[in-house]
């Protein structure tokens, strides 16, 4: 609610100051405020928030003033949790929807290629097929490895990759999604592997923001560049 209103304000100090001053950008004052501004309406349009410009700048002028105001305390408390009651039902309902639509894509799209040439699929249902087999050791579930990878949707769009860094990823194995922990113990190192990951085995119901929405199915190529083992335990730290 706080978050809100604080939006609100801010989108109502750069309207104001862009009805009083319609002259192009002069400084980088300016250039703040509208980027300020602009990132704002960006943000509400993307939630779907249906807002009326001229009240909310006659609500500012009034909470500046010395104006009575439309509504009450109580009133406007009131009007705003049911907005924002209002709002997370109806992103809870678009979530629902993309994710319903995510997980049929995901599904078709698992069914296709788990027939294809070299596609094996686990007890789990990942799907990965081999395309290089390297000949170094495999990683245990406690283990750092460093990585390339590309990953993209179902749509072949991509949303990440250790290739566009210029560097590596590295991190231990038990450390992301279900579906990496266990097709990175498929791989040996020297490994490239191609990975197709069920919503179940990333980022689920949740998504993860970004790219990645609700139940989507996840596709990786991965190059097992480094296996580092956990150090075992001293004699102290065994007995601890």
């Amino acid at each position: 609610m706080k978050q809100l209103s604080t939006l609100l304000a801010a989108l109502i100090f750069v309207s104001t100051a862009a009805a009083q001053d319609k002259s192009p950008l002069k400084d980088e004052r300016d250039k703040v405020s509208y980027s300020i501004g602009l990132d704002i309406g960006s943000t509400f349009k993307k939630q779907n928030m249906d807002i009326n410009p001229d009240t909310l700048l006659r609500g500012l002028k009034d909470g500046a003033s010395d104006s009575k105001p439309l509504l009450n305390e109580a009133e406007v408390k009131a009007t705003m949790e049911a907005f924002s009651k209002s709002m997370r039902e109806k992103q809870a309902t678009i979530q629902r929807e993309q994710g319903a639509k995510n997980l049929a894509a995901g599904e078709k799209f698992l069914e296709e290629n788990k027939g294809k040439e070299g596609v094996k699929t686990t007890a789990s249902g990942l799907q990965y097929k081999v395309v290089t087999e390297g000949k170094g050791e495999s990683p245990k579930a406690a283990d750092t490895v460093s990585v390339h990878y590309r990953g993209t949707l179902t749509s072949g769009k991509e949303f990440d990759s250790s290739h566009s860094r210029n560097a590596p990823a590295v991190f231990p194995v038990n450390g992301v999604i279900p579906g990496w922990t266990e097709g990175l113990q498929l791989m040996k190192q020297g490994s490239k592997f191609q990975f197709v990951i069920p919503p179940k085995l990333a980022y689920g119901e949740r998504g993860a923001g970004g790219e990645i929405g609700p139940n989507e199915t996840l596709l990786f190529d991965v190059e097992l560049l480094e296996v580092n083992p956990t150090p075992a335990p001293t004699p102290e730290q065994a007995t601890q």
